[in-house]
């Protein structure tokens, strides 16, 4: 078997770290990704990046609170966990 990463990315119009925290965290946990570990970080003067290990790769988002967005991003080597968090996106 070849080993394969599916990627997935996009813009939203939320930028309140909690907010998204709450919002990913249960998508990928919903999409039945295995979470290992969580890491952010607030930049000065405003704002925030976040990750989140997965046993299946990583997730993480990049908040523009200047320009009212959020930029997010999945990769994973399970594509029907992948599929699964997309539909949860819609």
């Amino acid at each position: 078997m070849k080993a394969a990463i599916w990627n997935n990315k996009d813009w939203i119009a939320e930028t309140d770290p909690e907010r998204l925290r709450v919002k990913f965290e249960r998508l990928l946990i919903e999409a039945g990704f295995t979470l290992l570990t969580f890491s952010d970080h607030y930049f000065e003067p405003f704002g925030y990046s976040a990750l989140w290990l997965l046993a299946e790769s990583h997730f993480a988002v990049h908040t523009f609170p200047e320009e009212n967005t959020t930029y997010w991003e999945l990769s994973s080597c399970n594509e029907k966990m992948q599929i699964a968090f997309m539909e949860l996106m819609e």
